[in-house]
């Protein structure tokens, strides 16, 4: 079979599979959650737990490439037969989509493969503001805003990375039910020393 026709035929399938996803076997659909979300509107610091997250990675921005990274993380989980843990986390200027690995499922994991790398990442803090709305790159970059206003307010706090996305919803939910957060990886800062 001509490789067109392959690559085709799998965009078919992946489109039907997310199709149906709402009645997929409760091993490919989100069972837990890696940490609790924040509540839309508020905003709050975090202490995101040590974990292993599968990684797909592209260059340019995240709201380019969104389906593009979506598809080998997919059929990672799908093959290995992985319950996939929420939420999501979006590099966006760096566009990078990863999916969390619960504890349970690590034995599962094979190691890197095609298009997705498996990464382990320590304890992280950040500041993260709660949102309401559909994933879209004008939403993102609002949240962001009034985070980075919040953390200038902040003398205590050091941001030490870019503000990433984290999303808990299916593509399926409606846009008004979505919940995300942004999230600015920040360390405290000694003021006593000043």
């Amino acid at each position: 079979m001509n490789t067109n026709l392959t690559g085709r035929l799998r965009s078919h399938l992946l489109t039907g599979v997310l199709a149906l996803a709402p009645i997929l076997p409760s091993s490919l659909m989100a069972s837990q959650s890696a940490f609790p979300p924040t509540d839309p509107g508020l905003t709050e610091i975090k202490i995101l737990p040590p974990g292993t997250l599968l990684k797909a990675s592209a260059s340019g921005n995240y709201f380019e490439h969104g389906n593009r990274l979506f598809r080998p993380l997919f059929r990672y989980i799908s093959d290995h037969q992985i319950s996939m843990t929420v939420p999501v986390e979006a590099g966006i200027e760096d566009a990078s989509m990863s999916f969390w690995v619960a504890e349970t499922e690590i034995p599962k994991l094979t190691g890197d493969r095609d298009e997705v790398e498996v990464v382990r990442i320590p304890e992280r803090q950040v500041a993260s503001r709660g949102a309401r709305g559909g994933y879209s790159r004008e939403n993102f970059e609002a949240v962001r805003a009034e985070l980075l206003a919040w953390a200038q307010t902040r003398p205590d706090l050091k941001p030490v990375g870019p503000a990433y996305a984290v999303y808990w919803n299916s593509p399926f939910t409606p846009w008004f039910l979505k919940q995300f957060e942004v999230h600015l990886p920040i360390e405290p800062v000694d003021l006593t020393k000043h």
